[in-house]
Parts: structure tokens; sequence; C-alpha cells
């Protein structure tokens, strides 16, 4: 497969002509008012992203992270991004309360969840690391959605989107925990929206792998080191790691969709990963 090492950004251009329909459309929709969108632990792995791309849809976004209860982490978080209000509660109810206590109503909900994701032989692990990861990435988006539905379900619509990972599609050795932990959190997706579907509240997933992001993916491995980049140009047909803006796109369309129909999808975003190579033939 072909190297690639250049960052590759996707066309600014493009990205804001596309916010531009997702604002008309939701302007139009909701009568000329700013919806609002909570998006949970923004200051990490899409939470950036999706903050950034929902602004640029006309949004007014709540962003949750508990470290904006400091006051300078704050600040340098939401300098230069106007029309964000802060929300730092310690729970998942305790950000709800602060989101409707805000606005009137939530017309999007994104659920961005991550947690370290260090290998671990099974003999050696401390069963406390299995809990710690189904808290943060099983547990607490669970109990966010709980907390809102009550209050969406008295909207005429409302959109949830869980940020959550592919990377169980190819087991790896060492690795049975996030696995396991990532596979119960989209296993939540489709129960949940067959549930809310007769209250008008959409419920989907977008699975991302190999998104660049300091947690996972750090700059100082796989785009500075040989090694790095071509473990990422092997792996992954796209030839490179997605650029955050890229999913912020597609965190903005889940936000937005109007069609009631378009629930329970756990969209793979992984630049075709995983694939296989051809097998050999005979005389090879």
């Amino acid at each position: 497969m072909e190297l690639r090492t250049e960052k590759a950004l996707p066309n600014r251009q493009g990205l804001l002509g596309f916010a531009a329909i997702l604002r008309i459309s939701w302007e139009d929709d909701m009568h000329g008012t700013k919806p609002a969108a909570l998006v949970t632990n923004a200051a990490g792995f899409a939470g950036p992203p999706a903050v950034d791309a929902l602004l640029a849809a006309g949004f007014r976004v709540l962003a949750h992270d508990r470290s904006f209860g400091d006051d300078a982490v704050w600040a340098a978080y939401a300098r230069g991004r106007g029309g964000l209000d802060r929300i730092d509660g310690d729970t998942p109810e305790a950000c709800v309360e602060q989101a409707f206590a805000l606005c009137d109503t939530l017309s999007a909900l994104v659920s961005n969840d991550h947690y370290p994701a260090p290998l671990h032989d099974t003999p050696d692990v401390d069963p406390d690391v299995l809990r710690a990861n189904f808290e943060a990435l099983v547990a607490f988006p669970f109990a966010l959605v709980r907390a809102a539905l009550p209050r969406l379900y008295g909207q005429d619509r409302a959109n949830i989107v869980l940020i959550t990972s592919n990377r169980m599609r190819l087991p790896m050795a060492g690795a049975a925990i996030p696995e396991a932990v990532r596979a119960a959190a989209n296993g939540l997706v489709r129960p949940l929206a067959v549930e809310c579907a007769p209250h008008g509240v959409v419920v989907n997933a977008i699975a991302p792998n190999f998104l660049y992001s300091e947690a996972y993916y750090p700059n100082a491995v796989f785009r500075d080191t040989e090694a790095g980049r071509r473990y990422i140009a092997d792996s992954v047909p796209v030839g490179r790691l997605a650029d955050p803006a890229e999913i912020g796109e597609v965190i903005a369309f889940f936000a937005t969709v109007k069609s009631r129909f378009m629930t329970g999808a756990v969209i793979d975003f992984s630049g075709g990963w995983p694939f296989g190579t051809p097998r050999p033939e005979a005389g090879d």
C-alpha cells in the first residue's frame, strides 16, 4: 500500500459549505430558533471537532468536561469559540441538569466517551481496570441518556449521537477489556433506538478507529516516526489517520438529520479498516 506522510487535511471550503447547508436546514426547520447541543467530555477524543462542527452548523453548544471546573482550562478551550456554554458536572445527571437549566430544549446530545486503553496480559490485569473502563465507556453514556430522555420525550424530536469505537472488528491480544467494553457501548444503540423511536428521538453511533488524537494515536508516534507512518499505511486503506475535522462533519450530520428513520445505526469511521490482503495463488 502507498505510504502517505502528509497530514491530508479535508477541504476546508467543502466543510464550511456543508456546515452552511446544515445551518440553513436547521434554522428553517426550527423557525429561526438556534438549536442547542450538549457534547460531553469535550476536551478530548472527538470532542473538539464535534464542538467546532456544531458551532459551524449554527448550534448553541453546551460543552462538558470535568476539567472545565478550572476557569483557566475553560478560558483556553472557549477562546475563539463563540456560542459556547460551560458544563462541568461530575455525573451524567448533573450534566443534564446543567444543560436544561441553560436551555429549554436540546436538539442534539453527543456522548463523546473515551478512556485510556493500554494492552494488558489477562492473568496480570486488575479487575478494577475492567470496572473503570465500563464506568467511563458504558455506564456514563447510559446514565446520560437515561437522565435526558424524560425531557427529550417532551420535545418534537431530538438526536442522540454516541461516539464509540469499532476496534473490536480486528481482535488484538491484550485488548480483552477495551474491546469488550466498546462492544457493550455499541450494544446500547439498537435497543435504545427501538425504545426511543415512538417519541421522535433517534439514536445512532459513530465508531471510529485511526482517528488522530493525542490519547490514542499521538503525533509523536504515528506521524513523526517512520515505524508509525508505516503501521498506518499498512493498516488503513485510506493510507493515513483521520483528521479530527472529518469526524466532526459526520457528527454534525447525525446531530441534524431530520429523518426519524435514520436510527439504530453504528457507523464505522475507520478509512476502510479492517481489510484483508490477497492470498497467494499457485506458482507465486
